[in-house]
């Protein structure tokens, strides 16, 4: 149990670091950061187009096939839209930003909710929640903000959901300091 909870904390250390890293490389470099995520997602698209090419070629029946060679053709075209029209492609990783946002704050939410878990942890928990949850509405009310504001924003939401993680990874981590093996309560007996 106890290499559980140190294994879980700095899990949760580390998450936090790297989401403080992306965040100051998206505030730093609003305009790349915005950009990566348009190439990233063309990559994905044309690596999505590849695949289900070949699942269409390895298929033994020709529904399978036709539908695989469909699925490549807009995995294909998704990603020529993507670096041919960047800005529409943006808009769109705006609202699913903000989908996911608002859906993993309302998770965290009712995980702080949940049972077993210390005052200051819940606390912690209901906290990047609510930051999450508030960024996603903002990102859905004005998705015309811009591709920068989004880049900005998630620089911001990326610092301060790593410094949560970063404190809950320590608070995990004193908890686990603070309980005894069964054996030395044993041998105290």
């Amino acid at each position: 149990m106890f290499k559980s909870l140190k294994s879980m904390s700095t899990s949760l250390i580390v998450l936090g670091v790297l989401a403080i890293i992306v965040g100051i490389i998206a505030i730093a470099w609003p305009n790349v950061t915005i950009l990566a995520l348009v190439i990233l997602f063309a990559v994905y698209a044309f690596m999505d187009a590849g695949l289900q090419a070949a699942r269409a070629f390895s298929s033994r029946s020709a529904g399978p096939v036709f539908g695989h060679l469909l699925l490549a053709l807009i995995c294909l075209a998704a990603g020529v839209v993507a670096l041919v029209w960047p800005g529409p492609t943006a808009y769109v990783l705006v609202i699913v930003v903000a989908a996911w946002a608002l859906v993993g704050g309302v998770v965290e939410i009712i995980a702080g909710f949940g049972s077993g878990e210390t005052a200051g942890m819940r606390a912690l928990f209901i906290i990047s929640g609510l930051v999450s949850v508030a960024f996603g509405i903002l990102l859905f009310a004005r998705p015309g903000v811009g591709a920068v504001t989004l880049a900005l924003l998630f620089g911001l939401y990326s610092l301060i959901y790593g410094f949560t993680q970063i404190t809950a990874g320590v608070q995990l981590r004193q908890v686990g300091k603070s309980f005894r093996p069964l054996s030395e309560l044993q041998n105290a007996v």
